[in-house]
């Protein structure tokens, strides 16, 4: 009986010390996470703080090694964590400032191809090419506002015309991201190729969306619907007799069209 309770006891006591290192061990993990030390000098130090106080900072690195600095030229203590937000944080202002810094001058070359009609008369197809010279970076915003001249080629059944739009145009991103939607518009005169029509008032607009590839460059998807106002010949015949006169037409044109700003 007696050894039975000596054994009793020394189990219980060999539990006590097993449950208090449990506690410590599981203590020193919550606490042992990695801190950077600042010092004075600039140079940063990874590692655990094991012990400090108002005069000194003891650090374990990675391999064991303990080193101690007086607590005089520590400059800042970062956790793990905070160092990790900061560079997030850095990271993320580094890419904001990517994106928002941009030369001022650009130029803009869109190439498009779609669809075209003469309202309750014709439809065909339609190509189209504009190069734009202008600012691509309005205050902090990558708007680009500008102006310049293309090439639109309308086809009608066995009817072609050709367009040299000069215009105004206007596009802007509808947030200021790497990726965004982005909105346009166009206004000028297209004036005509041939002698055998005559131009008109030119309008368009363009919805889509924009990649920001670097700060000089980006390139766009867009959707465009444009108008652009002729006068065309058209031949009556009355009595037998044919008479052409210049008659006025809106030439309406959808489709797609891929801008390249650089």
């Amino acid at each position: 009986m007696q050894i039975f309770t000596y054994l009793c006891r020394r189990f219980d006591t060999a539990m006590r010390k097993l449950f208090v290192f449990i506690v410590l061990f599981c203590v020193s993990l919550a606490c042992a996470h990695a801190e950077t030390i600042i010092l004075r000098t600039g140079a940063r130090v990874k590692g655990t703080i094991v012990f400090q106080n108002e005069e000194v900072v003891v650090v374990r690195n990675a391999e064991g090694a303990r080193f101690q600095y007086p607590r005089a030229d520590v400059q800042e203590i970062l956790s793990d964590e905070v160092e990790k937000n900061d560079s997030a944080k850095a990271s993320e202002s580094d890419e904001a400032q990517e994106i928002t810094t941009s030369k001022k001058a650009s130029i803009l070359l869109e190439i498009a191809g779609g669809a075209t009609v003469i309202p309750s008369q014709s439809a065909g197809g339609a190509v189209s090419a504009d190069l734009l010279v202008g600012s691509h970076h309005i205050g902090d915003k990558h708007i680009f506002i500008g102006g310049g001249l293309g090439y639109h080629g309308v086809f009608l059944g066995a009817e072609k015309y050709n367009f040299l739009p000069i215009q105004v145009a206007l596009r802007m991103p509808m947030i200021e991201a790497k990726h965004a939607p982005v909105f346009g518009f166009g206004l000028g005169y297209g004036i005509a190729l041939s002698k055998n029509y005559l131009g008109g008032i030119y309008a368009g607009v363009d919805l889509g969306y924009r990649c920001q590839l670097n700060p000089k460059t980006a390139i766009a998807l867009v959707a465009f619907a444009s108008f652009q106002q002729a006068q065309v010949p058209v031949t009556t015949v009355i009595e037998g007799i044919e008479f052409t006169n210049q008659s006025g037409r809106n030439i309406v044109s959808s489709g797609l069209k891929l801008a390249l700003y650089f």
